[in-house]
């Protein structure tokens, strides 16, 4: 089984890609940077890496003249993505501010996906996986960038669902919460506060490994009809409570 990972080199990109091969998939690992543990799993034969900025249109179009090089494509995962350089209220950020984050969450993602579906529709099966957010309907207003292109991706999830059944395509979000990566490294202590004090049913924040087990269960084949669903890998964050 063949896997495309973008975003694949480090944090939840590599759990993700850890896991899919712990699975059976050999994994096209696409990111901007190779990693010494993504090198590792390519000496292995495990792994292979692509640099890809899927922001830069002829970068994507290399990634998908290698996916259109494979037999088959069966899994497509949706983990390449960034916050804001700087935090600023929403009152402030620039064009530049929107465009960095929004170029790569929504508009990369929008149109690697779309290669995926292409090659996928043709072969008659696939599974492609977004990776979403918690901020996708939390609001957040010194990220509000951030907090839109989560959003987009919600929607993608339902569209390519959508347009894609027919064709034997699955298709999953898995919204990850709180969890403990570079991206959150600079706000870990605001976090843990807030989970101590409730935010959370299950009082720790994430590991990417708890994100990876959810992309696993959507690669597993076990819920191709449940398309268009969402999995929460958020410690309960998404429960409401009384």
């Amino acid at each position: 089984m063949f896997a495309v990972v973008t975003g694949g080199s480090r944090g939840i990109g590599l759990a993700v890609v850890k896991r899919l091969i712990e699975s059976g998939y050999k994994c096209l690992v696409a990111a901007r940077s190779e990693t010494d543990e993504i090198k590792a799993l390519a000496a292995e034969g495990k792994a292979e890496f692509i640099k890809c900025d899927i922001s830069d249109k002829a970068d994507r179009e290399n990634l998908k003249a290698r996916m259109e090089k494979e037999n088959a494509v069966d899994l497509l995962v949706n983990c390449a993505g960034v916050a804001p350089k700087i935090r600023k209220d929403m009152l402030e950020i620039t064009e530049e501010d929107f465009d960095y984050v929004l170029n790569i969450n929504q508009k990369g993602t929008f149109f690697v996906s779309q290669a995926a579906a292409n090659i996928m529709k043709n072969q008659g099966f696939g599974r492609i996986v977004f990776i979403s957010s918690v901020s996708s309907y939390t609001a957040s207003t010194e990220r509000a960038e951030y907090c839109i292109s989560k959003a987009s991706i919600s929607m993608f999830t339902k569209l390519y669902a959508a347009r894609l059944a027919e064709y034997g395509v699955s298709v999953f979000e898995v919204s990850p919460g709180i969890i403990e990566t570079e991206m959150t490294k600079v706000v870990k202590g605001k976090y843990e506060k807030l989970i101590d004090g409730g935010l959370t049913p299950i009082k720790r924040m994430g590991q990417p490994d708890d994100v990876a087990a959810a992309v696993e269960a959507a690669a597993s084949g076990k819920l191709d009809f449940c398309t268009g669903t969402v999995l929460n890998a958020d410690g309960g964050f998404s429960v409401r409570r009384l």
